[in-house]
């Protein structure tokens, strides 16, 4: 197993992010198309891992002004647990850096709490739903 995340740069690139999104948002969780793709994507910097050539995990980084909105953070099945989220979101972070952003923030799944508390995210909502799915919001200063 060869793992490498990278910033998508490609038509390609961007179209392996989509993909591993249709999967894991789309399929598995049941989240609708037109939720998913909410066309912002043009807008936004996709991040795409690999294992080989397969897609394998994928995200999104949103800025808005000095913010940067983490978005679309998603890993195949098979492949959790393995520290590929870590890999995405560290390659976010030094995207963010270079861009001069102040902080980045995003919208949890509640699931997903645990992993974001030790990337260093602190809570900063309540639970509310999106895609009739428990989040919150976390923000992390850089």
């Amino acid at each position: 197993m060869t793992i490498r995340t990278i910033v998508a740069a490609t038509e390609k690139e961007i179209q392996d992010a989509l993909k591993v999104r249709v999967e894991v948002f789309v399929e598995e969780q049941q989240i609708s198309k037109e939720l998913e793709f909410d066309g912002l994507d043009a807008e936004c910097v996709h991040f795409v891992s690999y294992d080989e050539e397969q897609p394998i995990a994928a995200g999104r980084l949103r800025l808005i002004e000095s913010t940067g909105k983490v978005q679309r953070i998603c890993v195949l099945e098979n492949y959790r647990g393995k520290k590929i989220g870590n890999e995405i979101m560290y390659l976010i972070h030094k995207t963010a850096k270079e861009k001069g952003l102040s902080q980045l923030v995003l919208h949890a799944q509640e699931s997903a709490i645990p992993f974001y508390e030790k990337l260093g995210y602190a809570i900063t909502s309540e639970i509310f739903f999106e895609a009739g799915i428990p989040h919150v919001e976390m923000n992390l200063k850089l």
